[in-house]
């Protein structure tokens, strides 16, 4: 079978290995990307569009193929406010998936985070409940999110909040119920999961991966 992946977010630190397994995984013949700044890979089956997020009516005919992979992401301190991490973990995710649903892409693999809910008091669960809620009202055929916790790798902002939350987390006793909840998840191991899942007979059903159901997909 050779399939035709889409990816947003492929700059991060889940999209850039997602897009080195898709591109290494015999099931795939193309590779599409959509970004905001080239990749820099030199691959036969790399397809990479440099695009404005703001502008998706340009380029929305565009999002053709079998899987939609999103994996796009960042953080207040990054984006600068709430409105502008809106934008990213919300709005143009949701005009993707909406554009990939209108051309016939029948299968969503979104990164969500754990506690996820649009009726979360707290802002980062509820704009990633809401973009879940947006995605299940979207005629696709299949919908598999995945709700990892910390996500660990190199990234160019060098987060010390993220090394500070991973040397606490590592000090918990591995009995402990939240260590198996908030156990960090390198972008490798959550890129593969994407991967193995996408490849993996689970009929039609829509499905949500827990942190440790992640891992299991290894």
């Amino acid at each position: 079978m050779s399939k035709t992946a889409i990816v947003i977010g492929a700059t991060g630190v889940t999209g850039r290995p997602l897009v080195d397994a898709l591109l290494e995984h015999n099931a795939y013949q193309k590779v599409l990307v959509f970004s905001r700044r080239d990749l820099q890979i030199d691959h036969a089956k790399l397809v990479v569009q440099v695009v404005d997020f703001d502008d998706i009516d340009s380029w929305a005919a565009e999002i053709v193929g079998d899987e939609l992979f999103s994996a796009m992401g960042t953080t207040m301190k990054q984006a600068g406010s709430k409105q502008a991490q809106y934008k990213v973990d919300f709005s143009y995710q949701a005009n993707v998936i909406a554009a990939a649903a209108q051309n016939g892409v029948p299968r969503l693999f979104l990164v969500s985070s754990p506690s996820a809910s649009s009726r979360s008091l707290l802002f980062y669960p509820r704009i990633k409940g809401e973009l879940e809620d947006f995605a299940a009202e979207q005629t696709i055929s299949q919908r598999v999110v995945f709700r990892p916790s910390l996500i660990v790798g190199d990234r160019p902002d060098g987060r010390l909040g993220e090394k500070l939350a991973v040397q606490m987390v590592n000090m918990v006793p591995d009995v402990l119920f939240l260590k198996k909840r908030y156990q960090p998840i390198t972008g490798e191991q959550l890129a593969q999961a994407m991967v193995n899942s996408a490849n993996t007979d689970i009929g039609d059903q829509h499905r949500i991966y827990e942190l440790e159901q992640i891992f299991k997909l290894l």
